[in-house]
């Protein structure tokens, strides 16, 4: 349930805490559930919780009071309430922000677009393109901003291109945290991803040892591919897991400068990824994605594991070259690098 603390805290507990377990019924959790759509949360910008969450809700209370059967009440009344349907969730979905083809290419573009300033190195340690690869990782995988802060560089098979999503990077209460990524079973997820991204990965994880390097006993060192790093480090130290609150503010000041729909989240980049995916007349590379829920799947070539999310087809943009970019000692440009858009298919060495 640690995972769970936040919604059982302030949208469970305030209304059905003071019930006994005996007395809940379908009725009680049809009540709690409509309240929920039509009460203003101060959680979610003074607005009622939307259909997904309500029935994340649902699932909370469902799994609980099918844990007290029969021992302490002889039937889970969740089994007969009315959380919100599929449809219900799809429905509201279907108006989140999402960015086509074009604006993508243009957005990853941009985020790669060194400075200029005489102290830049192209990134390698000066700040102009510290966050670039995590941008890029959220474009080309939709993953959770808590599952692309939680990646380890002990997960990433650099072979077969994929990277198990084990560990989240969660906020609790004013704090956070890195803890075991549960939600999904008991085996993680994998996601595969075109060389591309590998080649990202590559480059964020020579700019990780430069940043290692300069900082000396200031870096503690935590596995984790997007850490925190020198860049106005006033204390504690660097290496550990990044504040998502903060990660989530330099999202929004990068949203604004590149003139982004302004209600455009991080969590968006799941929902224009599916739909460049399945965009009429365009052909997934391998199976078709899942945009985030594991399933049993054909498996990779050599691999016996779930895929979670596959790979997507983003033209290439034009652009040239450049010294900057982690891309830029690749000689032959492919059609491959259908993710980010502008990356080269060469093969990734095991920076490790």
């Amino acid at each position: 349930m640690a995972g769970y603390e936040t919604k059982v805290r302030l949208h469970i507990k305030p209304h059905i805490g003071g019930v006994k377990l005996c007395e809940v019924t379908d009725d009680t959790l049809d009540d709690l559930y409509r309240l929920l759509e039509t009460t203003p949360c101060p959680t979610n910008k003074g607005k009622p919780l939307g259909a997904k969450s309500v029935r994340h809700v649902h699932n909370i209370l469902s799994g609980a009071l099918g844990a007290a059967v029969p021992k302490l009440i002889p039937v889970n009344p969740a089994a007969t309430a009315h959380p919100p349907t599929a449809r219900q969730i799809r429905a509201q979905e279907s108006r989140y922000p999402t960015l086509d083809d074009g604006q993508t290419t243009r957005f990853l573009g941009t985020v790669w677009e060194p400075c200029g300033n005489r102290a830049c190195d192209g990134g390698l340690t000066y700040h102009c393109l510290r966050d670039a690869p995590l941008w890029t990782v959220y474009a080309a995988t939709g993953v959770r901003r808590s599952e692309a802060l939680g990646m380890k560089w002990s997960l990433i098979n650099w072979d077969a291109g994929s990277i198990e999503l084990g560990w989240v990077v969660v906020e609790e209460g004013n704090t956070y945290r890195l803890r075991k990524l549960t939600k999904d079973g008991d085996d993680n997820a994998v996601i595969y991803v075109d060389q591309s991204v590998m080649n990202v990965l590559k480059w964020q994880r020579e700019r990780q040892i430069a940043e290692r390097e300069r900082l000396g006993s200031a870096w503690a060192d935590s596995d984790l591919v997007f850490t925190r790093d020198g860049f106005k480090l006033y204390r504690g130290e660097a290496g550990g897991p990044q504040d998502p609150e903060k990660v989530s503010a330099r999202w929004r000041t990068l949203r604004t400068r590149l003139h982004l729909p302004e209600d455009f989240r991080i969590h968006d980049w799941r929902h224009s990824r599916s739909r460049t995916i399945w965009r009429p007349g365009r052909t997934p590379s391998r199976s078709p994605p899942t945009s985030g829920t594991t399933r049993p799947a054909t498996p990779w070539p050599g691999t016996g594991t779930h895929v979670r999310t596959e790979r997507g087809g983003w033209p290439l943009p034009e652009r040239a070259d450049s010294a900057c970019h982690p891309w830029s000692d690749q000689e032959i440009r492919s059609a491959v690098g259908h993710v980010v858009g502008h990356a080269t298919a060469g093969e990734t060495e095991n920076p490790s």
